[in-house]
């Protein structure tokens, strides 16, 4: 089992100021998108900080021109869930139909979002440029988003046959009818207007956004500690009263009945149909090459 938490290659943790850490995604060529090895190094460092009785608010930044790109469709450069120490109850990765891609998903996508949410300490999400689909689930997580003037929202997967991320936040960060829209549509958002909609906190020029960040950490990390834990579990537990965690759960059924619906149909997880055709043609010639070499 690689040990993937002593040097991490594409998440770096520092301590900016006195009871703050910061985690930042440290890979900006590929605009920050995430695969199964920063996904286990993102949540070593998130341990690393509840863990850290010194430690009383997390910041969560990126280098590089964009936040988060999402999910890394490029694959996992050859590294499988064996190359990582689980931290949930589901397994099976390797089952046949269905069983694998669910399991797997509620692995890293769904359960370990679930777990940063409910990080025992303030989380402060440092967005600047382009946040897409996955990169949503890691911005959704912090308890709060500081975004910069050029930083922008999108979630396209309607565009692949899928209803939405796996972390299904939407309503709760944009409300019903424009998160309606915002699914329907594919369209970004600005960050101007997800402060509108209340998804954003605060909004500031690209220069100041660091600084503007860590101030902000600054002054939550005077209050006391248990205070601000016990804190934000009340709002979060408010939320989850409401139904999130429900809505979710059946959110995410849906999600792997149209991966399921796809894969009878198109012989891919997504519906190819709404992808660019250079896109779309390099998926299905890879279908193609694993019907041919006997791979289904």
């Amino acid at each position: 089992m690689a040990d993937n938490t002593a040097a991490p290659a594409q998440v770096r943790y520092e301590t900016p100021s006195p009871h703050v850490a910061r985690i930042v995604m440290a890979r900006p060529e590929a605009h920050n998108a995430q695969g199964l090895q920063m996904t286990y190094e993102l949540n070593a460092a998130f341990d690393r900080a509840a863990q850290d009785d010194g430690i009383k608010v997390v910041i969560l930044a990126a280098d590089g021109r964009n936040f988060s790109a999402g999910h890394d469709l490029s694959g996992d450069g050859g590294k499988t869930w064996r190359d990582f120490a689980t931290v949930g109850t589901w397994a099976a990765f390797d089952a046949p139909g269905a069983e694998a891609r669910y399991g797997r998903e509620m692995e890293i996508y769904l359960e370990m979002c679930e777990r940063w949410r409910n990080l025992s300490k303030p989380t402060i999400a440092q967005v600047q440029g382009k946040c897409i689909a996955g990169g949503l689930m890691l911005a959704w997580v912090c308890d709060l988003i500081v975004a910069s003037e050029d930083a922008s929202f999108k979630d396209p997967v309607i565009d692949f046959g899928i209803c939405g991320v796996e972390f299904f936040n939407h309503p709760w960060e944009l409300g019903i009818r424009k998160a309606k829209e915002f699914l329907f549509t594919a369209d970004e958002i600005s960050a101007r207007d997800a402060a509108a909609c209340g998804m954003v906190n605060r909004v500031v020029p690209r220069e100041e956004l660091e600084a503007a960040t860590l101030a902000l950490a600054e002054k939550i990390a005077t209050k006391p500690a248990f205070a601000l834990k016990a804190t934000k579990q009340a709002v979060n537990h408010v939320q989850d009263v409401q139904g999130r965690r429900n809505a979710q759960m059946h959110v995410f059924s849906l999600h792997h009945l149209l991966h399921a619906h796809n894969e009878l149909v198109y012989g891919v997880p997504v519906d190819p149909n709404g992808l660019p055709a250079t896109v779309r043609d390099k998926l299905l010639a890879r279908v193609a090459r694993a019907k041919a070499d006997g791979g289904g």
